[in-house]
């Protein structure tokens, strides 16, 4: 195999959200400290030097080498360090992690240093230096003390609040192929100060069918106990559980409130021996062969806990939980909603343009909408150069084609991607907004051992988040806005096809393509087409409302003026865009009232009524009639004017007159 740099985003992508935890561990920490001077700090070194080959067969990724420390004692963890010595040629090869008893996993080094062989490394929080800047050779002279300090990808303060007893696991794994070598020695140092009186909240998650079928009501029921031996009351008790995509929530029932919008169970608290529970109720509405998967976790608490925080995200801590369904029936290829546009359409079709084998952008014109423009990237990964699929990817093609007869061109996508969090991106930027758009992705699908396709699609408009239908084919299911392959399609057919509809305004559309779970972690080749896109040209909808105030009269001047003779009043027009095309040319008319008389000199403009406050004169000509807004009076009819109106915009008008 060739060697490549390895993508370590997977690996590191919780860092931030670690380090605001252990932040608050501290703090917590150093709060039980002050009040409780006597609780000194204890620090103790547990040793493995049992030796064992590390090479790509004895201890790949799936079965990694663990060398564990027994930890008897019960104790608060207030920092961990950990040395690790062994020997290897090609260093770059090795992964090496971190887990505490609770099962709060830190990443050590991932694919660092490249050809440097061996490893002899103090990993330090407090150390200079990362591991990812490793990049010499290590020493293989016995360990302690270790010949470098650096710290690591993750953060061991991530084990900060947490109880010391039970197992410790070191787990070291090969990656790669073509070189090998031995463990020689572990020490991991904990420093620890006595268990404060604390709370052992735990959580469970159950899911009332496992395997149900679309549109069916199921509940999700969750239990929160705190044990009988606990010394504290937990208050303040929250659970997180945000509801996944394939479920419409419909209630909930039980102890406290739930916030179906936010996730969380407001539970409040919760006595030693107590248990709280809530139900769930809603509907599947993912497609059959989807899984869904929900979990929750205690978020917050005012009592210590020993064996797990609240909102780390560590799965293996009793606060954590999670429930799965998986949808039953038969599968068949959806029916994509109809695209309604109301002033017709306009298709880009790649039959009909010009694609550069290897582009990674393009422009195009689309009849009464504007320039397109069509923009690809890729991270985790690189694109392929496949004669069969018209040469270096992305690149336009008639070879994929999702069952169409005869064959049409879309443009592929191959690419083979370093890990699961590979993935290619399409953006398709509009001009203005369009009321709709429907298009085909094909081939989303799957490969035991090589691939699974994953395809996420999102829109915007106006910078609002604009969510589409995915409508599935046989090879795959939808899940919300996600589609997930799990049966093999052929290119000729139509069994990957996901068709993708925006029913709403959009004018920006983003397509992105990777991996799911099923995937291995360093998939093969896989490819993607996007086919002909129909966008609804765009409409404008104007809508005009008019209000009126009472400024002043002449009995109570301005304040609680009413609407008697004599008085003051002033009127606003207000003409809303809500619409997706721009508006052109608006033209407003209203004449006034018969027992009303114009103020000269009170026409404004503006965006709103609140915030008209350009002076217009009154008369019809001069700059004052496209700045942007125009206004005047002619008789009794006042009149306003905007060359353009884009959407989402608006026109004020605002003017006074005396009641007679």
């Amino acid at each position: 195999m060739q060697r490549q740099d390895q993508s370590r985003y997977c690996w590191r992508g919780g860092q931030h959200a670690q380090f605001a935890r252990a932040l608050l561990a501290l703090v917590w920490l150093a709060l039980t400290l002050a009040a409780n001077p006597a609780a000194a700090q204890t620090t103790t070194t547990y040793s493995n030097s049992t030796p064992g080959t590390i090479s790509e067969a004895a201890t790949t990724c799936a079965s990694p080498m663990v060398r564990n420390f027994t930890v008897a004692a019960n104790a608060q963890i207030s920092d961990v360090n950990i040395g690790v010595q062994f020997s290897h040629t090609y260093r770059g090869d090795i992964r090496a992690t971190l887990v505490s008893p609770t099962g709060t996993v830190v990443n050590l080094i991932t694919n660092a240093g490249t050809s440097a062989d061996n490893l002899n490394v103090l990993f330090d929080d407090s150390a200079a230096t990362s591991i990812t800047a490793h990049t010499a050779n290590d020493n293989t002279s016995a360990a302690p003390p270790y010949q470098r300090n650096f710290n690591p990808e993750g953060s061991l303060a991530s084990f900060n609040g947490q109880g010391s007893v039970g197992t410790w696991q070191l787990t070291i794994c090969d990656s790669l192929n073509g070189d090998s070598g031995t463990f020689t020695r572990s020490d991991l140092t904990l420093t620890t100060v006595p268990i404060a009186p604390s709370a052992d909240l735990s959580l469970t998650k159950s899911v009332s069918n496992a395997a149900p079928a679309f549109g069916t009501s199921i509940n999700y029921v969750l239990s929160v106990t705190n044990a009988s031996g606990s010394a504290l009351t937990a208050t303040g008790v929250t659970v997180q559980d945000t509801l996944p995509a394939g479920f419409a929530f419909t209630g909930a029932s039980g102890f406290g409130s739930y916030n179906s919008s936010t996730g969380v169970w407001t539970v409040g608290s919760i006595p030693p021996g107590t248990t709280r529970t809530l139900t769930i109720s809603g509907t599947v509405t993912a497609t059959a062969g989807a899984t869904v998967t929900n979990i929750a976790e205690v978020s917050a608490s005012s009592a210590f806990d020993f064996d797990s925080a609240p909102g780390n995200g560590a799965a293996g801590e009793d606060d954590y939980d999670s429930a799965s369904f998986t949808v039953s029936g038969t599968r068949v290829a959806g029916t994509a909603p109809t695209l309604v546009c109301p002033v017709g359409s306009t298709v880009h079709d790649w039959d009909s343009v010009s694609w550069g084998a290897g582009s990674t952008s393009g422009s195009y014109a689309l009849t009464a909408i504007g320039t397109m423009n069509f923009n690809i990237g890729l991270s985790g990964g690189a694109f392929l150069n496949n004669a069969t699929y018209g040469g270096q990817s992305p690149t336009r093609q008639n070879v994929v084609t999702g069952g169409l007869t005869p064959a049409q061109f879309s443009i592929f996508q191959i690419a083979d991607f370093t890990s699961q969090s590979g993935a290619i991106t399409t953006t398709m930027t509009l001009p203005t907004a369009v009321p709709g758009a429907q298009f085909r992705v094909i081939d989303i699908d799957y490969a035991a051992g090589q691939f699974a396709d994953r395809l996420t699609v999102t829109g915007s408009f106006n910078g609002a988040p604009v969510t589409p239908t995915l409508t599935n084919g046989i090879s795959n299911y939808v899940i919300g806005n996600s589609a997930y392959g799990d049966v093999t399609s052929a290119d000729g057919s139509a069994n990957g096809n996901v068709v993708v509809t925006f029913s709403a305004p959009v004018d920006t559309i983003s397509i992105t393509y990777g991996s799911h779970s099923l995937a291995p972690a360093d998939p093969g080749q896989q490819g993607a087409a996007i086919h002909d896109i129909t966008f609804c040209r765009p409409t404008a909808n104007l809508m005009i409302a008019k209000t009126s105030s009472v400024v002043s009269d002449p009995t109570n001047g301005t304040t609680d003026p009413k609407a008697i003779p004599g008085a003051t009043m002033r009127y606003c027009l207000l003409v809303t865009n809500n619409g997706s095309g721009t508006a052109t040319a608006v033209n407003v008319a209203d004449a006034l009232p018969a027992p009303t008389t114009f103020v000269p000199g009170s026409l404004r403009s503006g965006a709103t009524c609140a915030g008209a406050a350009t002076v217009e004169d009154d008369n019809a000509s001069g700059a004052d009639e496209n700045d942007p807004f125009g206004a005047s009076i002619t008789g009794t009819t006042v009149a306003a004017t905007a060359l353009t109106l884009a959407p989402g915009t608006a026109l004020a008008i605002t003017f006074n007159v005396t009641i007679n």
